[in-house]
């Protein structure tokens, strides 16, 4: 604002110092309609000068109705500015209080002859200094000191609609040339602090930035800028892109082109961070300021600080804002029409680590490249890992790309709990337009050690070994699904999971979702291990519509039975003891059917039974309870056998599920004993 003042001030002056006669008249007044300059354009001014005779200083006020400067984005109401005037021969000075409509009064100082004008506009200690040769009219030098960057908002709205200015102050000194017929360029060194701007849908802004930059800005219907110079510190938003630079200093060189409404055109584009990130190529942005063709080149010689420094936004959306980095990269892009369409991810000795341990992989090497075109192979290479805390081996992925799908070549495969995991096939598509990322693959296991699985998940001491087939499984839209399902060999019988879909599988909160049915598991191994008393027999069952949020259950429809044919073919008798009775009634809040059992049960170590069932409902944190059937207000989960002939009864249906995890994990530790009525 600062210096479309001074101009359009300064040209009304001019016209008034032509216009009045202050020696030989005590009031000179001057209405002038318009007053037409290279850079702006005054509409109804009025010049007053009242300079008595032999006074030796007059006061001058001048004023305009409006000012439009359309190269500057300036307009300007009610322009008022009073001040002495003092002449001495060729030399006229002036200083007094300047204002633009309601806006904030500032101090304007002149001093010209007829060959150059000088003059200072300030405010506090923030001021504009002007220098015009007559011998070069064109040529306006502008010196800046404390000038708050508020005072350039309308000169950043020609090339940034929507680009709001906060804070910081800037100084430096600018040579704006003003030729007719030409673009106005304006040039010069800035060093600017503190700087803060937005937009305002908040998806552009900056706090705290600082700069020592050099300026080539021609703005006319083509507007070209040429920067180059060093950010230091501060933080930037540039959509998902967070860039937080510290207290570091990068070096920036940026050309950019706007053409009328068309978007930004950016020729040139260099950015060197050392030690953590340089960049090099060109892009264009639509009108809408959104990304539409990049050519570019990143390099990092050490990806540890280039998360906290670059990649905290997009990170964070994933849920992985804590990742931690490490090694080297060599990163080559070009998009199209916001697209990607060629990669080329150089990896030396890298490292990807989820400190929240759902994923983990060591010694990333290799060359992966993506194709939109011509067939291109690749390979990534890893020495180990882990995922959700189980381990796994060295790994070979040979890849090859055309129509912009990067996919395996053959089979891949990795040691794994004792066994092995592969992949018989693999497809990467990249995000464009408004799909995002897809993967699909298919996936074996052969031979994976339940122990080991069961010890690295902090699970009882189960044994069995896990063996199943995936034939397709694909991840779009933050959902992981797969097809087929899982066939688990355990405690001697079969486990089937089914169904099998997890949501944020790497964010926050991640939901699994699954159908699980089992047969002939031997309950004598299982409750051996779960440390529940001994029940002897075969137990079939399912648990229907399981969901884990956070990898914690909040429904599901389970129920367990025993299959008392299964347990007659494998020579098993149905017994239960003493302590699986008191755990049972305990866990499931139930009694015995009458007083005598009460008094007989500590006589004998174990019972026969007939049959064994139980269900639970899972929903909103209360489990349904039944179980073989009803027997008047209860429902039996124990049908004896033999004499004593046992018979357990449950009557409370609806149980709170964070006192039945208490009740198992009590009945786990033997802190149980049996409820009686």
């Amino acid at each position: 604002m600062c210096r479309s003042i001074l101009r359009l001030l300064l040209s009304a002056l001019l016209v008034a110092h032509v216009a009045t006669a202050p020696a030989q008249a005590r009031v000179a007044q001057a209405r002038i309609a318009r007053v037409v300059t290279p850079v702006a354009t005054l509409e109804g001014v009025q010049v007053r000068l009242d300079w008595p005779a032999q006074a030796k200083q007059g006061v001058l006020r001048l004023q305009a109705a409006r000012a439009d400067a359309p190269e500057l984005g300036y307009r300007f109401q009610s322009l008022d500015w009073q001040c002495p005037l003092t002449r001495d021969g060729e030399r006229w000075r002036c200083e007094g209080e300047v204002r633009a409509g309601r806006g904030a009064p500032m101090r304007l100082a002149i001093d010209l002859d007829a060959t150059r004008t000088d003059a200072r506009l300030a405010r506090g200690g923030s001021a504009v200094a002007l220098h015009r040769n007559a011998a070069t009219p064109d040529l306006t030098r502008i010196d800046l000191t404390r000038v708050p960057l508020l005072w350039t908002q309308a000169l950043l709205a020609r090339a940034w609609a929507d680009g709001h200015l906060k804070g910081g102050t800037a100084d430096g000194h600018l040579d704006i040339t003003a030729t007719s017929g030409q673009p106005l360029r304006i040039a010069g060194p800035l060093d600017v602090q503190g700087m803060a701007f937005d937009t305002p849908d908040g998806t552009i802004a900056g706090e705290n930035l600082g700069a020592r930059l050099a300026i080539d800005a021609r703005i006319g219907a083509a507007t070209q800028v040429k920067v180059d110079g060093h950010l230091r510190g501060g933080e930037m938003l540039f959509g998902n892109a967070y860039v937080s630079l510290q207290q570091r200093q990068v070096a920036l060189g940026i050309d950019a082109v706007q053409q009328g409404a068309q978007g930004w055109r950016f020729p040139r584009v260099q950015w060197r961070d050392p030690g953590v990130l340089e960049v090099e190529g060109e892009l264009a942005l639509t009108p809408a300021l959104a990304l539409d063709t990049l050519d570019i080149r990143a390099r990092s010689g050490d990806l540890a600080p280039l998360r906290a420094g670059y990649l905290t936004g997009f990170l964070g959306m994933a849920g992985l804002s804590e990742l931690q980095l490490g090694g080297r990269a060599d990163v080559r892009l070009q998009v199209r029409d916001g697209d990607l369409r060629e990669a080329d991810v150089d990896l030396a000795d890298a490292s990807i680590d989820d400190p929240k341990g759902r994923f983990r992989f060591q010694g990333l090497e290799g060359d992966v490249r993506l194709s939109s075109a011509t067939p291109v192979t690749s390979e990534l290479r890893w020495r180990g890992g882990s995922l959700h805390g189980l381990d796994f081996g060295a790994a070979r992925l040979p890849f090859t790309s055309a129509n912009g799908v990067l996919e395996l070549r053959q089979a891949a495969s990795m040691s794994m709990l004792g066994g092995s995991a592969s992949f018989d096939h693999l497809q990467i598509r990249p995000p464009a337009g408004e799909r995002g990322l897809e993967v699909t693959f298919g996936l074996d296991l052969d031979g994976l050690d339940i122990a080991q699985l069961s010890k690295a998940l902090d699970w009882p001491a189960f044994t069995g070994q896990l063996t199943g087939s995936i034939p397709e499984a694909r991840y779009a839209n933050d959902v992981l699904d797969f097809e087929g399902g899982l066939s688990v060999e355990l405690f001697g019988g079969h486990v089937q999971v089914s169904s099998l879909s997890m949501e944020r599988p790497f964010g926050v909160a991640p939901t699994l979702s699954s159908d699980i049915a089992f047969e002939n598991i031997d309950l004598e191994a299982l409750t051996g291990v779960l440390g529940f008393g001994t029940i002897t027999g075969k137990l079939d069952g399912e648990i229907g519509r399981l969901r884990l949020v956070d990898w914690q259950p909040v429904a599901f429809d389970a129920h367990l039975r025993t299959d008392a044919r299964a347990a007659k073919r494998a020579g098993v008798r149905q017994r239960i003891s003493q302590r699986a009775v008191q755990d049972l009634s305990s866990v499931s809040d139930a009694s015995f059917m009458n007083s005598l059992q009460s008094q007989l049960i500590g006589l004998f170590d174990d019972f026969g039974y007939k049959r064994l069932g139980i269900s639970c409902r899972l929903h909103e944190e209360v489990c349904e309870m039944d179980g073989l059937g009803s027997v008047g207000n209860g429902f039996s989960i124990v049908q004896g056998s033999g004499v004593p002939r046992l018979a357990v009864v449950g009557f409370n249906r609806r149980v709170d599920w964070p006192t039945l995890l208490e009740r198992l994990e009590a009945a786990s530790t033997g802190e149980t004993s049996p409820v009686f009525q």
